[in-house]
């Protein structure tokens, strides 16, 4: 097995969080995700993850959150079995094999070039699949992605990291560019901004954190084209209870007090 060395540092470093907690929780076995490809990719990269900081609780948050907007990519794909589906700021999440899309479809995964290369090293190539190395704050690498075809964009993690001026100008030319769609990612308040400045990944990192989305119809007066649908609930009772008694009494705390629900939560809209 060949060993990959990684320079990340800032915000493309914390990929490596939600690559190892992923990995971890798939090493349960009881497993949401059974994600055998993260698993193998943290078992090949040279990098200390325990100064990440990620402990079991955060690695079933972070599974819970992707196995959450898994099922959703898959509804869309059972509706327009024609689709394209845009990841953006993809990292080294394996969504792609998760989901494991009919031919029919259509899968693009961007983000740095740096981090498609490691990509392409750790992971299979397979038809029908298109890695495009850029900054998804570039404009230029949309002319890759077909205009003419259902669109289902997913997001994770990836928006508190663009500046608060940048996520409204991304999406505002998807939509533009798109024939037409759902968007879903995750967004966090001002509170749930300050939350994740504590955490220990990102003091290692040295991530910044900007955009804060308080109102979701903020995105509605900003690009008209986009509907709000919902809030899409990340914890399910079931999973919730698989958490530690600390992190069960945070779930608790986000159920019951309105200011804590928008700490941060899944969004979803029409276009």
């Amino acid at each position: 097995m060949a060993v990959e060395k990684v320079d990340l540092t800032g915000a493309r470093e914390t990929l490596l969080m939600t690559l190892y907690g992923k990995a971890l929780e798939s090493r349960l076995p009881n497993s949401l995700l059974q994600d055998h490809f993260a698993d193998e990719a943290v078992r090949r990269i040279d990098y200390d993850f325990s100064r990440l900081k990620v402990d079991g609780n955060l690695g079933l948050g972070f599974a819970i959150r992707a196995k959450t907007l898994d099922v959703r990519v898959r509804d869309f794909l059972a509706r327009y079995p024609d689709a394209i589906v845009l990841h953006l700021g993809c990292g080294l999440d394996t969504r792609i094999f998760r989901v494991d899309p009919l031919p029919g479809v259509d899968w693009f995964d961007v983000d740095y070039p740096d981090v498609v290369a490691l990509r392409r090293r750790l992971y299979p190539s397979r038809d029908h699949y298109h890695l495009i190395a850029s900054s998804v704050t570039e404009p230029g690498w949309l002319a890759e992605v077909p205009r003419n075809r259902p669109a289902m964009i997913v997001a994770e993690g990836l928006t508190p990291y663009l500046a608060a001026d940048e996520g409204p100008r991304l999406f505002a030319r998807l939509v533009s560019h798109l024939a037409g769609g759902e968007l879903m990612f995750d967004a966090y308040s001002h509170f749930g901004l300050k939350l994740m400045r504590l955490s220990p990944a990102l003091k290692a990192t040295g991530a910044e954190v900007h955009w804060a989305i308080e109102d979701p119809r903020e995105l509605e007066r900003a690009i008209p084209k986009l509907r709000f649908i919902g809030e899409v609930p990340s914890y399910k009772p079931e999973q919730g209870a698989r958490l530690g008694w600390s992190a069960r009494l945070f779930v608790g705390l986000w159920r019951l007090i309105p200011a804590m629900r928008k700490v941060g939560r899944l969004l979803r809209y029409r276009f």
